[in-house]
């Protein structure tokens, strides 16, 4: 049986390609370098803090926080380690459920995510939303919620989340 032929990407489709990868690549580290510089954060663990701020409780189940950090277990809990050493969030066992281990934001990280977040969203608004259009942004949007669908049709965040 012969294999299909490729269905190659066009030359349009190529340059969308390119220009997609190099946003994948160039866009998180300047993010990440912005705050390494300005709050000593890596953007993963910014996104941790900044997840749990805004939940009522300032608190979430680890495997829920690593669902939203967008990072794996191993990872969101070694993150979380660091974090605790700072004193910014600490674990505890959920009292609903012993099986499950909460992360909670500390008041000095809830005073470390307010102070970061002013920097941190300049900076997304410069290299991202400074650049476009309203309607492009509603494009953008879009366009993510289209392909995150596409990644994971069970991720319910994909429609919501971009």
């Amino acid at each position: 049986m012969e294999t299909p032929e490729p269905q190659w990407l066009s030359s349009e489709e190529r340059e969308a390609w390119f220009a997609l990868m190099g946003l994948f690549m160039r866009l998180p580290a300047a993010l990440d370098a912005q705050l390494h510089r300005d709050a000593e954060l890596s953007h993963f663990e910014y996104g941790i803090l900044a997840g749990l701020s805004e939940t009522p409780s300032r608190t979430l189940r680890m495997s829920v926080l690593a669902v939203l950090a967008e990072g794996s277990l191993a990872r969101l809990s070694q993150a979380v380690g660091r974090l605790e050493k700072r004193g910014w969030v600490r674990r505890t066992t959920d009292p609903d459920d012993g099986r499950y281990t909460l992360a909670v934001l500390t008041d000095e990280g809830w005073d470390k995510v307010t102070a970061t977040a002013p920097g941190h969203v300049a900076e997304v608004r410069s290299l991202v939303f400074d650049q476009l259009t309203k309607a492009q942004t509603r494009q953008l949007r879009d366009i993510g919620r289209r392909i995150m669908r596409a990644v994971d049709p069970d991720d319910p965040c994909g429609a919501t989340r971009s």
